[in-house]
Formats: structure tokens, sequence, C-alpha cells
């Protein structure tokens, strides 16, 4: 059972010492008790403490890690139920399931060679579900082999026979792949394998009473790292199970429900189409990994793009570095433009320009991540800051002319910057950066 915030705080050593980060040992204690803090960060809690504060201070979800020779994804640790009370903090994986009978080397390739650039972060999924449809050791094993010589991204093995898992799990060098699955016919095997190979496994039943039931016994044969599968497939019971899962968890502290969640979007959809709007379903309530049967640049780039917002901190914009960017190679003559450090209006600017062909720089202020009129509005983007990106970026050296854009929705700080920045020419440029290439094509330096 769950120790109240006053409960672990007797079992500290009330120094107030602040060097967990906390103010007082009664704080410290009360981060414990809402999952939001770890017992590590106190130095001087005893180890009879520590033995009883253990099931209190451990996250209600586990974190689980499926691993590559390239590539590790962790899911799991979450602490709320909606991002916007903190956020969410582990992205759920993304896998494409292959069977050993298709033609695998040619599938992982394509699945595993599609990457994407978003906002400056290169997308990608994250590894490969092999499924043993053969029901053959061997072909399973070097369908395995296969796709380790294609990607060094981690696998989720699917077999209902144990030896054919464990066939598979060795045949994997380098990596920690997941085992699916351990049901009620079968566990004690499967577990055994999982120990052996100190890998994580999947528990899949049909109910959450067999689904914990199952947990337990797994964990008691000595597997910590345990993925669930509670049997669902369509979307309403689904989004019904998955979220009870997560409840149970978060809500009650059921240590025997407190893991991550698999889901399989393809089995529960007509086609291609279906699978891709259930699996964004279940990246935002509430899967660790989700298993794809469909691959297609078009569901996987608006998939990807669906789970980087949904765990991206609603409460902390998403930023790029201030300083110079240069865009299709300027030189001297070409205009100089400024704007925010917010990342969706660096690159919605940047495309425009570069999209266009034509060269120019491109000054980043320090706008704390807000968007144009947004920092603005917050005194984040006057025209002290402005000057002060050009005079500190060291773009005067770069240019030959003396002549600023600054973005139309702030064209009311035109008088200021040209007292800021005497000997420059201010000039307003369009409201909106789809018309930039337009108004670029009207530049002259002189």
């Amino acid at each position: 059972m769950a120790l109240t915030g006053l409960q672990i705080y007797k079992l500290l050593p009330q120094t107030n010492c602040k060097e967990c980060g906390f103010p007082t040992c009664l704080a410290f204690a009360m981060k414990l008790a809402a999952k939001q803090a770890e017992l590590s960060a106190c130095p001087y809690v005893s180890e009879e403490a520590k033995a009883q504060l253990a099931a209190a201070s451990a996250p209600p979800i586990r974190l689980v890690a499926v691993e590559g020779p390239g590539h590790k994804v962790e899911v799991g640790n979450e602490t709320v139920m909606f991002r916007h009370e903190k956020t969410f903090y582990h992205p759920c994986g993304l896998f494409v399931r292959v069977k050993d009978t298709d033609d695998v080397k040619a599938a992982v390739e394509e699945a595993m060679g599609y990457t994407v650039e978003y906002v400056g972060m290169n997308l990608f999924l994250d590894g490969v579900a092999i499924e043993a449809a053969s029901g053959d050791a061997g072909t399973f094993a070097e369908a395995v082999k296969t796709a380790r010589s294609v990607t060094d991204k981690p696998f989720i093995l699917i077999a209902s026979d144990p030896e054919v898992l464990k066939a598979g799990a060795e045949a994997d060098e380098g990596g920690k792949p997941l085992l699916y699955a351990a049901t009620t016919d079968n566990w004690e095997a499967v577990a055994a394998v999982a120990k052996e190979k100190g890998l994580p496994v999947v528990a899949r039943a049909d109910t959450l009473d067999e689904l914990a039931d199952l947990t337990e016994k797994i964990k008691g044969a000595g597997i910590q790292d345990i993925v669930l599968d509670p049997g669902v497939r369509d979307p309403a019971n689904t989004l019904v199970v998955f979220t009870q899962l997560r409840r149970l968890a978060l809500k009650k502290n059921f240590r025997p429900l407190g893991y991550p969640i698999i889901a399989f979007p393809g089995e529960g959809a007509s086609d291609g189409i279906e699978e891709a709007m259930l699996a964004a379903q279940q990246i935002a309530k509430y899967a660790g990994f989700v298993v794809l049967d469909t691959f297609t640049p078009a569901s996987a780039y608006a998939l990807l793009v669906w789970r980087t917002n949904v765990y991206t901190n609603p409460q902390e914009p998403i930023k790029v570095q201030p300083g110079i960017y240069e865009i299709n190679e300027p030189g001297p003559e070409a205009p100089v433009m400024v704007t925010t450090n917010f990342s969706i209006t660096y690159f919605s600017v940047a495309n425009e320009v570069d999209g266009s062909g034509l060269p120019g720089w491109l000054l980043v202020a320090d706008a704390e991540g807000m968007s144009v009129l947004t920092a603005w509005a917050a005194g984040k983007f006057d025209a002290e800051r402005i000057a002060k990106t050009v005079k500190t970026t060291g773009i005067e050296g770069k240019i030959s002319h003396r002549k600023l854009i600054i973005p139309g929705h702030v064209a009311v700080l035109l008088g200021e910057l040209e007292e800021e920045l005497p000997g420059w020419e201010i000039l307003v440029g369009p409201r909106e950066a789809v018309d930039l290439p337009g108004f670029l094509k009207l530049w002259s330096p002189s």
C-alpha cells in the first residue's frame, strides 16, 4: 500500500538540508508520495528507511526499455493522466510488424529507412516487430538475423511457442528485444526464457483480473520488466480499457497493473487508414508500444508528428538556438531578416525563404520561445532586444548594407528600432511567412 506524505516524512532524516532540491524534508516527502520525486535524491536516508520507502517511491508505471545496438526505446514511468497536468515523458515506441514468411530484408529496409525532418527534429520509426508466422524456430531465427543485418533498432519478437521465442532472442545479437507474449497457458516457459536472457516480456490476458494475476506470477518468477496486453483491439474498448489501466496505476497505485501497454491497431481496423486513426488514439491514450501492420510514408509522417506533439511539454515552447542562420548561401548583399526563436515561427520563415531559392540572412532573437506577436505583447521581442541581436551576432561584419527586415506584425517597432540602430534602415516585411518570397524578389541592398 502506498504511504502518505506524513508517513514518508517520518522515515526521512528530517534535517531540512535542501540537498534533495526541496526546501524541507516534508516538502520532499509530499513529492515522493505524489510520485514526483526520486528517493535517491536524499543523500542521508538510512538503508532501513530505503527498504520501507521503496514501494512508495517507485514510479506508478514501471519504466521498460527495449534496445538495439544503435537505438533504445524507453516507455512508462508516466505520472499524469493528461499532459497539461505536467507532461508526458517517454514517447511511445512505434514499431512495424514483419512476418518471417515475408521478404524480411526488403520490408525492414523500407520501414527503418524512413526519416523525415520536422521543426528541426529528425523523426523515424523505432523498431521492428518480427512475427513467427511460420511457427518454425529456424525460420524465425533466420528472419531475426536478416532484420538485424539491416537495422540497429530494437525488436519485438512475436511467437506463441516459447522455444521459437528463445530461438529468436538468441539470434538477436547485440539487442534486448521485447518478448510477446506470456499467457495463462505458457507464462512459465516464456518467463524462463525472459529470465535467462534478461529480457522484458508482454503479459496477455482477456480480462483485467486475469492480467493482474498473470503479472504477479511473472513477477514472482523473477521478471520485473513487464508490458501489458489486455487483449482488446477495437477503438471503443481500447480507449476504455487503456484508460482504466492508466487510472488504476496512477490513481489507485495498483502495482499489478503498473506497467506500459502494447497496442496492435491493425488488428482492430479494416484498412490502413483506420489503422492510422486508431494508432493516433492509442498514442494519446495510453500505449507504450504501438505495432503497425501497415507502413506508408504518409501514415508514418502523420503518426510521428502527432506523437511529437503529444509528448512535447505544453508548458515549455519548442525553441531554436538564437543567432545567425544562412539560407541559400547568402552573400554580403543578401537581405537580413529578423524573427523569434519559437521553432514553428523559425521554420515557417526559413522554409519559405529556402523554397524560394533566394539567399538571405535570418537573425533569430531570443524571445524565450514565443511567437512574434506573443513575444511582442510580453515585451520579449521589442526594439531593444532586436537591436541587441543585431549587435551581438556579428551580422554587421557579414553584409555590405545596413537594412533590416522586421515582421509586419511588429511594424509598430519601426521608429524605436531606428533609434536603437543608428545608420540602419528598417524595412517592414510581410505579416505572413508565405508572402516572404514575393517580398524578397523586390529586394535591393542599395
